[in-house]
């Protein structure tokens, strides 16, 4: 393990108020996407797709890395070029999700943990090759109080997962992104969601010290504390910058390379919205880069715009940068709700 390389990493994948963009999305949940908006669901529709990402003009002003798929990391551009060759020329990190999904955990009703460690020092090496620098692995917490989740068991079994995998990585001169998510899904309030978030965080960096996991070498990708879909009281924005804040600044170690929200179904304009007040009202006051790892906070209004069409491409792409840079505004703290009214 090289642990300045791994610091070196961290650091640029949030530097210069850059975030992330998740294109990680599985073959099942790109067709479920482009099925709703009537694109034929096939290998080359989703080729065509990631091209138009990939070389979008401008993209890597506000974008720091991009995590790739399995299927995406073997493709090439259709300028013949490797998609995570493509990515770092233009400066944007490339970075591949290496988990297997999420099964049920066993005895335990409804809740479920994350697998994929068999043959993963393996696949990372062979990442590597590829050109990753950094990976990703997502656990599903989820809040379900009349069937008393989340439990114990679930939490252990996704912290000690987690921790796991994020060893193999930086054994093997990957930085690992983290990825705890306590799921919007349900009518819980905010104040609910921050317990199970806070718990959570704490299982995980028990588990991650535990497996010797280099901190500075790390990302953490996790929810924001927000209320559940279904929770009849929608706090402010500015409760939820609060909420979100307090409990990382509890559970998070300063040492931590940076933070990168995921959106978790929420609406772009709401994670922008959110992850702004969180720079506006405590910017001066976070150890660590609080910073963005969006899928369809950035991706949908793009999606949307291609249609699956060649004569769109322009327009996606456009509406792509447009998005990613909303959101290194609010980074900066500069993101309003009138940047949302079309021009």
């Amino acid at each position: 393990m090289n642990e300045q390389t791994l610091k070196a990493t961290a650091a640029a994948l949030t530097a210069n108020g850059k975030g992330l963009l998740a294109m990680d999305e599985s073959n099942p949940t790109a067709d479920k996407r482009f099925a709703a908006l009537g694109i034929p669901q096939t290998p080359e529709m989703r080729r065509a797709y990631r091209d138009m990402i990939v070389t979008a003009p401008g993209l890597s002003e506000s974008i720091g890395g991009a995590i790739l798929y399995d299927e995406t990391i073997r493709t090439k551009t259709f300028a013949d070029v490797p998609f995570a060759e493509a990515l770092g020329k233009v400066g944007i990190i490339p970075g591949i999700k290496v988990d297997a999904g999420a099964r049920p955990l066993a005895l335990h009703d409804g809740e479920l943990v994350t697998e994929g460690l068999d043959g993963l020092r393996e696949r990372l090496a062979e990442y590597s090759k590829m050109g990753a620098r950094f990976a990703k692995w997502r656990a599903v917490i989820t809040i379900d109080d009349a069937k008393n989740a989340p439990s114990r068991g679930c939490y252990e079994a996704n912290a000690q997962a987690l921790a796991r995998y994020a060893a193999l990585c930086q054994e093997a001169g990957i930085v690992p992104i983290v990825e705890p998510e306590v799921l919007m899904d349900g009518a819980h309030t905010l104040a609910r969601c921050a317990e199970a978030t806070e718990r959570a965080l704490h299982f995980v960096f028990d588990a991650l010290r535990t497996q010797r996991v280099l901190l500075e070498g790390m990302i953490l990708k996790p929810n924001m504390v927000v209320p559940g879909l279904k929770c009849p009281t929608q706090d402010s924005v500015d409760d939820v910058a609060d909420a979100t804040v307090r409990v990382f600044r509890r559970s998070v170690p300063a040492a931590v390379g940076g933070i990168a929200f995921l959106s978790g179904g929420q609406s772009a304009p709401d994670a922008s919205a959110r992850l702004n007040a969180m720079h506006v009202r405590h910017g001066d006051a976070l150890p660590w880069p609080l910073a963005f790892s969006f899928a369809r906070a950035i991706q949908d209004p793009a999606m949307k715009a291609w249609a699956g069409k060649k004569e769109n491409v322009a327009a996606a792409q456009k509406a792509l940068v447009e998005r990613a840079h909303l959101n290194r505004l609010a980074r900066e703290g500069k993101y309003t709700v009138a940047m949302e009214t079309p021009r």
